[in-house]
């Protein structure tokens, strides 16, 4: 009998590692128990589940645009004119419409953090 550190058996163990080969190699939840699932996004959450938020759009507001903006953008980006941010958006990976808008401010004026930016771009309409 071996006495080790081991509180399942073997035949245990084998039966958990078949019970998580599903789950390991599809991803994403295969279990039907709905504890199991992340919670849904709340009421009052910003709509960024549906792709990225653009200026512009009917889903742009203030607060999502700013959440957009603070996903790809770090503190060490301000103070800094709209080019830079642009550049600095486009080596995050920001998305094209998004670049875009910010490009298109005016280039004599500076930001200084992300909420100036947003409300630049939700402000200017772009």
């Amino acid at each position: 009998m071996q006495r080790g550190s081991d509180r399942l058996s073997v035949h245990r163990d084998d039966e958990m590692k078949h019970e998580l080969q599903g789950l390991l190699r599809s991803g994403h939840p295969t279990r039907v128990e709905e504890w199991h699932d992340p919670e849904p996004s709340a009421e009052d959450d910003p709509e960024i589940w549906g792709g990225p938020v653009v200026p512009g759009s009917s889903r742009a507001t203030l607060e999502t645009v700013r959440l957009e903006l603070a996903r790809t953008l770090v503190r060490s980006s301000f103070p800094a004119g709209a080019s830079a941010l642009a550049v600095g958006l486009r080596r995050k990976n920001a998305p094209d419409a998004l670049v875009d808008a910010v490009r298109q401010l005016p280039g004599k004026d500076r930001y200084t953090n992300v909420q100036e930016l947003a409300e630049a771009l939700v402000g200017s309409g772009r």
